[in-house]
């Protein structure tokens, strides 16, 4: 199991009728998620795993890739 799982299990949360849940204060608390934050939602239906990340996080990732991208492509440009 630690293989496939690295991390604390926060408890069980119920899908309500309009396919809200809620995740637990603990986890919250963790995370530093308050009311109106937004996160971005990961999934592989295949291993019906669903993922959260703050969009903060997400838009930080995705910046510093493309420094790196960049980084390369200017790399790759100067041998050829």
């Amino acid at each position: 199991m630690n293989a496939i799982f690295k991390g604390k299990a926060y408890g069980a949360v119920t899908v309500g009728e309009r396919g809200q849940l809620v995740i637990p204060a603990e986890l919250r608390r963790a995370l530093k998620i308050k009311s109106g934050d937004q996160l971005m939602v990961f999934a592989k239906p295949d291993k019906k795993v669903i993922n959260l990340m703050p969009t903060k996080d997400f838009s930080e990732f995705l910046e510093k890739a493309a420094k790196i991208i960049s980084k390369l492509e200017s790399k790759v440009h100067k041998k050829y």
